[in-house]
């Protein structure tokens, strides 16, 4: 080892501030792709203005990343070769020397220039982001010409494989990452289950149509008009509905609906005499919906229309069943209960931990009633999936087992499934086995 030359501090400063300039990048990097960007929004909607700078930057997201990764490599790559130089003088040209270059700067940049100013950027990514801001708006600035020349020759490359890296071709929509966002910070603690619901059920009204979310045909109460106007009244103001779908002769044939209000109405300017109600006359007219329309075009229609009430066909025309307005909205919120509506809803948890659940319980409610993952793209109630895992229509007392629960069928009406009983197992009985 040759005597200390004093002109080795200008390099050694040098390799100092190289190494200064390495965490620089390094924590930017960490920090600028960390943050959110909603929340980075919502900071620049409220005027802060280091928000509106990083907002600013990350609006380019490849662009930034290329100016960084471009400067982190030449202060990274300058700090070596003079490291090499130094330990040269000190040390002879040698293999010694090389490795002990290598063996320094690799201490230091990993240190120094990745762990630490990463380490700290991670653990406050917002307040590291507003402040390196500034400075590497200039960064890309310069850096700019030559980041645009990497971009177009690694697109080139990439395109030449069929991989389209642009920005228009995300693979997850924004509904799908606020989705996985939210369930993410439920399962955290950081969301309970009831917000989780509310803010799933409003981002997934796109994704249903409301031939999974309406009342099927079987269920809905309809008033014959072949039958006298005093059992048409009464069986009117028995009904915990305010609006009855009215037919003549067939339930396919829908001739109008009748409203409680319009029904009181009528009554009251007949003086109480049932013969005189024209119930056709009252009627208001019917709204058709096809079955695929789903439950934001549908709730758009009813705020256009001001309607809260449609029946669903479908493409024939022939009635499906009927959707209202409250039904999209429970979608959101949950069920709405009111005085007329049953506290059973047809999921009633037994002293096992099993579930007794009517057939006619949709998934999604079930799903949401107990926080449970049943899939529900190929059935929507609980009798429609057990029919389409099995593929038979089982018999009572039969067992079956798949997504981690195990079905019993309890009671069965002709073809219909009306009871089930469903024990959760496991992940270890996703795979479907009949017993």
């Amino acid at each position: 080892m040759s005597e200390f030359d004093p002109s080795l501090l200008v390099p050694i400063g040098a390799i100092a501030l190289l190494l200064l300039l390495s965490a620089f990048f390094s924590g930017s990097e960490t920090a600028l792709t960390a943050i959110s960007k909603a929340r980075m929004h919502k900071l620049e909607a409220d005027g802060h203005l280091g928000a509106k700078r990083v907002n600013f930057l990350i609006k380019d997201r490849e662009r930034l990343i290329g100016a960084i990764l471009l400067g982190n490599n030449l202060v990274n790559i300058l700090a070596s070769v003079l490291a090499a130089s130094v330990f040269s003088a000190l040390f002879g040209a040698s293999l010694i020397a090389t490795s002990l270059a290598t063996a320094t700067m690799t201490v230091l940049v990993l240190v120094f220039a990745e762990v630490m100013p990463k380490s700290a950027a991670i653990a406050r990514p917002d307040s590291f982001a507003m402040m390196v801001a500034p400075l590497m708006r200039w960064v890309v600035f310069v850096f700019a010409p030559i980041t645009r020349v990497v971009q177009l020759i690694v697109r080139s490359f990439f395109q030449a494989f069929g991989l389209d890296i642009s920005k228009d071709s995300a693979l997850f929509s924004v509904q799908e990452e606020l989705r996985g966002a939210i369930d993410l910070h439920h399962s955290e603690g950081r969301v309970d289950k009831e917000a989780r619901d509310l803010i799933r059920g409003a981002l997934e009204l796109d994704d249903l149509r409301v031939e999974e979310i309406m009342i099927h045909r079987k269920s809905i109460e309809m008033l014959d008009l072949d039958r006298p106007n005093e059992a048409i009244i009464q069986q009117a103001l028995k009904s915990a509905h305010t609006r009855l779908p009215l037919y003549r002769q067939n339930p396919d044939d829908i001739i109008g609906i009748l409203h409680a209000k319009d029904l009181l109405r009528a009554l009251w300017n007949a003086d109480g005499n049932a013969a005189d109600v024209d119930f056709e006359a009252i009627a208001r007219k019917s709204y058709f919906v096809p079955e695929t329309t789903t439950l934001q075009e549908q709730l758009d229609a009813f705020r256009f229309k001001q309607e809260h009430f449609a029946l669903v066909v479908d493409e024939y025309g022939a009635l499906m069943g009927l959707v209202t307005l409250e039904d999209i909205l429970e979608e959101i919120v949950g069920e709405i209960e009111d005085e007329y509506d049953s506290p059973v809803q047809g999921v009633r948890p037994q002293a096992d931990g099993s579930l007794s659940v009517d057939g006619d319980v949709t998934i999604r409610d079930l799903n949401r009633a107990v926080d449970w993952a049943l899939p529900d793209d190929e059935a929507v109630t609980v009798a429609g999936l057990i029919i389409h895992e099995t593929r038979c229509i089982p018999d009572v007392g039969q067992t079956f087992s798949f997504h981690g629960y195990r079905f019993k069928i309890l009671r069965r009406r002709r073809n219909q499934i009306t009871a089930i009983k469903i024990i959760p197992i496991g992940e270890s009985a996703a795979a479907k086995s009949p017993n």
